[in-house]
Formats: structure tokens, C-alpha cells, sequence
């Protein structure tokens, strides 16, 4: 009995996080828009859960002049063959030249959240 067991606090290294999270909850809250609190419950999760994908997944699931929203970090193995609007947590440097000269954009979270505070028409990507 005389074991004592330690509970282990998690927190974000990344100061950016958090109150990322925070402003998604409100925004979901405000706009009655779930898919911003779908966002901020896997940006909860720790960094190694967040989702990496490469430009030929984004290639083969979306369409011409789709929104896709990653929580995590955007890569660029592939090669991508439209344009599309992307925004994630992070792009990697070949990534955003092969969306750029795709026709595509490369934007951030809370850019998205802004443009689009209704969440409507987000594909989310894993």
C-alpha cells in the first residue's frame, strides 16, 4: 500500500498550440461550427499523434480548388497535380513550393479560421 503512483501533466512545448486550441474552442462555440473543435481535440493529442501527410495523398483524395485542413504538418514527397487551398500546422519547404506551382495556397490554421469562421466546405485530411 505503500506505493505511490505519479500522475504525469502534460503540456505543449510550443507556445502556439494552446492558445490555438483556445481560439478554435471559442470559434466552434460562436459559429456553431464543429469542425473547429473536431481541430482543436486532435491538436490536444501529443505532437508525435499530430498527422503528416505527403503531397501524393493530397493528390489522389482531393479535387480542383478543394479547401483541406491538416492538423499537422503538410510534406512533399508526391507530386501534386491541381490546384488546391491547403492549411495545416506546418508545411515543409518542397511542400509549399509544389502547391504554389500547382496553382494551390498554403495558409495557416488560424488563417482558415478566419477566412472561413463557419468551417463550411473543410475537407480534414489525416
Amino acid at each position: 500500500m505503500g506505493k505511490k503512483t505519479q500522475v504525469k501533466i502534460s503540456r505543449k512545448t510550443n507556445p502556439r498550440i494552446p492558445s490555438l486550441i483556445a481560439v478554435l474552442k471559442d470559434s466552434a462555440r460562436e459559429n456553431e461550427a464543429p469542425i473547429w473543435r473536431d481541430i482543436a481535440k486532435r491538436l490536444e493529442t501529443p505532437g508525435r499523434n499530430y498527422a503528416e501527410v505527403n503531397l501524393s495523398k493530397l493528390n489522389r483524395y482531393t479535387s480542383e480548388n478543394e479547401l483541406v485542413m491538416i492538423p499537422g504538418k503538410v510534406l512533399g514527397a508526391g507530386v501534386l497535380g491541381h490546384a488546391v487551398t491547403v492549411a495545416a500546422l506546418g508545411f515543409s519547404a518542397t511542400a509549399i513550393d509544389k502547391i504554389t506551382n500547382a496553382g494551390g495556397k498554403c495558409m495557416t490554421i488560424e488563417q482558415a479560421l478566419e477566412e472561413n469562421p463557419a468551417g463550411s466546405g473543410i475537407r480534414i485530411m489525416k
